[in-house]
C-alpha cells in the first residue's frame, strides 16, 4: 500500500482521506509512514467524532464530540499522520449529545493553537452545517454523493455554494457498484461493509443494475469506463466537488485518474442525469443503525 500511495504522488494525487477509525488508527499510521517524504506537498484529511469501545479496540461503539476529546484525538492523529499540524480535520458524524457550536468552537481552537488547520464536517444536514458556520468557517463536508444516490442535491448542495464550502463526496462510484464490476451474483468477503446494506442484497443488485447499465452505455459512446464516467459526472457538477475514489490496485488508481481527462458537456450532463432519474433506486445505503447518525 504504501508503494501504491507513492504511485498515487507520483501521478499527481495531493488530497489523502483517513480517519481514526480506520483501521482503526493504522490507516493514520500507514498515510504518517507513506506521506511523510511529501510533507508540504499533500494534504490529508482525518476525521474525529467515534469513542472506542474498551471491551473491542475493533469496534467503535459510540459517538463522541465533546470539545476535551476532540482535542485529545487531534494530539493522537497529529503523532500518527506525522504532521505538526492536521490540514483538513472533519467531524465524522453529528453528534446529538453535543452542541454542534460546542463542536465547532473546539476546533478552531485547535486551528488558533496551529495544531489544525480547516474545519470539515461529514454527513451533517444543512441547518447543522450553517450553524458550525457561524462559529468556525466549515472548509468542506464530506458525505456519500454519486450517481447512486443523489440526495445532497435537495438543500445540501445549494447550502454549500451559498457559504463557500466546498463538497468532497466519498463512495463516488456507488462503493464499487458503479464499476461494472458488481452484479447479482458477486459474492463479498465475509468481513465486507456491502454485506450490512441493503442495496447490495443479491435482489437489490439484480434490480439497480439498470443504472449501471444506463452509465455503460455512456461510457461507450466516450470510448471511456463507466467507473469514469460515474467521476467525470461529479467533477462536471461544480468546480468545488472533489470526489475521493479509494482503491488497492493500480491498475484502478490509473483508471479513476483518468476521469480528469473525461468531459462532459451539460447536454450530456444532462442526457445522464435524465437516463439515470428513470432508474429507480432499490434498498437503503445504509443498515438501519447507520442510517441514523447521517443527515442530522
Amino acid at each position: 500500500m504504501i508503494t501504491l500511495l507513492h504511485a498515487a504522488v507520483e501521478k499527481g494525487v495531493t488530497f489523502f482521506d483517513t480517519a481514526e477509525v480506520y483501521g482503526p488508527l493504522l490507516n493514520e499510521e500507514l498515510l504518517g509512514e507513506a506521506l511523510e517524504p511529501f510533507r508540504g506537498s499533500v494534504v490529508i484529511a482525518t476525521k474525529f467524532g467515534w469513542e472506542p469501545n474498551p471491551g473491542d479496540s475493533g469496534r467503535w461503539s459510540a459517538l463522541n464530540s465533546r470539545p476535551e476529546h476532540i482535542k485529545q484525538v487531534a494530539e493522537a492523529s497529529l503523532k500518527r499522520l506525522r504532521v505538526d499540524a492536521i490540514d483538513l480535520f472533519y467531524q465524522h458524524r453529528v453528534d446529538l449529545e453535543v452542541p454542534i457550536e460546542d463542536v465547532a468552537g473546539a476546533v478552531r481552537d485547535l486551528i488558533q493553537a496551529g495544531k489544525v488547520k480547516h474545519f470539515g464536517m461529514s454527513e451533517a444536514s444543512a441547518q447543522t452545517i450553517s450553524r458550525a458556520h457561524t462559529v468556525q468557517p466549515v472548509t468542506a463536508l464530506q458525505s456519500e454523493y454519486s450517481l447512486f444516490f443523489r440526495d445532497p442535491e435537495d438543500t445540501v448542495l445549494p447550502t454549500l455554494e451559498e457559504l463557500g464550502i466546498g463538497f468532497v463526496p466519498f463512495s463516488p462510484l456507488g462503493k464499487g457498484f458503479l464499476t461494472g464490476t458488481i452484479d447479482a451474483k458477486t459474492k463479498f468477503d465475509s468481513s465486507d461493509f456491502r454485506n450490512s446494506v441493503p442495496r447490495f442484497s443479491e435482489e437489490n443488485r439484480k434490480k439497480n443494475q439498470a443504472l449501471v447499465d444506463v452509465i455503460t452505455s455512456f461510457a461507450k459512446e466516450k470510448k471511456v469506463t463507466p467507473a469514469q464516467i460515474a467521476l467525470a459526472w461529479l467533477l462536471a457538477k461544480k468546480p468545488w466537488i472533489v470526489p475521493i475514489p479509494g482503491t488497492t490496485k493500480l491498475d484502478r488508481l490509473e483508471e479513476n485518474l483518468g476521469a480528469a481527462n473525461v468531459r462532459l458537456t451539460e447536454s450530456e450532463v444532462t442526457a445522464l442525469e435524465d437516463a439515470s432519474s428513470k432508474v429507480k433506486i432499490e434498498g437503503a445505503r445504509y443498515s438501519e443503525f447507520h442510517q441514523k447518525l447521517v443527515g442530522r
